[in-house]
């Protein structure tokens, strides 16, 4: 009888010692820093497929999209941010709240579906942006912009969606370099970092978009490969994105897989960890 009550105590230690840890790690997820890994190319070369990052919720303060949606296929479950934490959301504000900054990259839920997605914030409430022939303007003034030479990748399968990246030498077989023409962009208040170009497309000339009050204009450094603020959200982009909905601003690259999962540690690459976001 000892022993089975011994048992039952040990189990039941061990169930308290885990819900601790999940509370305490959700907690800090919440309030402090989120873990996020880079799927996609549309930050490149300042963001690459496969960099793993934490993104600081301290710096704009918090909104129900601090909350994590807690989404397991497998067993059904889908909650949503807002299910969690509604109780703070509501006209779109902040607690503790500060605002984002022009050049910021910053995480943001979108707007309908609840993805995350990481861009840069180019356009404050207010502004009027525009493409015309590939520079953005905003408020009719042209950003800053001086060649850079190239950006060179691998012509391979990037990441756990095992997409080929777009190329501007295009036809490139598997295995070769793939190219795109660097720039460096200046953002009004000095903000500056490396763009990336693969040809000349619709999303180079475009109308002008009047950013509402209380929302934001994100682009991403990889222009041409980059669904963002000047695609629509019924069409696959994600419009102004309202102040609630940003999540928090990448800081800094804790490590970085070339590999197809960032448990892969043989692909981690050596020039990346602990590199700061710009």
């Amino acid at each position: 009888m000892a022993s089975t009550t011994t048992a039952g105590h040990s189990i039941l230690e061990t169930i308290k010692t885990i819900f601790w840890a999940l509370l305490i790690a959700g907690v800090f997820r919440t309030l402090f820093f989120q873990p996020f890994w880079i799927p996609s190319g549309s930050m490149k070369e300042t963001l690459l497929v496969g960099d793993f990052l934490f993104v600081n919720k301290m710096a704009y303060g918090y909104s129900y999209a601090s909350c994590p949606s807690i989404r397991i296929g497998m067993i059904g479950l889908n909650i949503e941010a807002d299910e969690i934490c509604g109780f703070i959301d509501g006209d779109n504000t902040r607690i503790l709240g500060g605002q984002p900054e022009r050049g910021d990259v910053v995480v943001f839920r979108h707007p309908v579906n609840g993805t995350d997605y990481i861009k840069r914030l180019v356009g404050l409430p207010g502004d009027k942006l525009q493409m015309k022939d590939g520079v953005l303007q905003i408020n009719g003034e042209a950003v800053g912009l001086v060649d850079d030479g190239e950006f060179s990748e691998v012509m391979e399968r990037q990441g756990p969606q095992g997409n080929y990246p777009r190329c501007a030498n295009d036809p490139v077989g598997q295995g070769g370099q793939c190219k795109k023409t660097r720039q460096i962009e200046t953002l009004p208040g000095g903000t500056s970092h490396a763009i990336l170009n693969i040809s000349d497309q619709g999303s180079d000339h475009t109308g002008i978009y009047h950013v509402p009050e209380g929302h934001f204009f994100f682009m991403g450094d990889n222009r041409d490969n980059s669904a963002d603020s000047r695609v629509n959200q019924a069409v696959g982009g994600v419009g102004y994105v309202p102040l609630e909905n940003l999540i928090g601003r990448a800081d800094r690259i804790m490590f970085s897989s070339a590999g197809r999962s960032m448990l892969f540690f043989w692909t981690w690459r050596g020039d990346r960890f602990f590199k700061a976001v710009e």
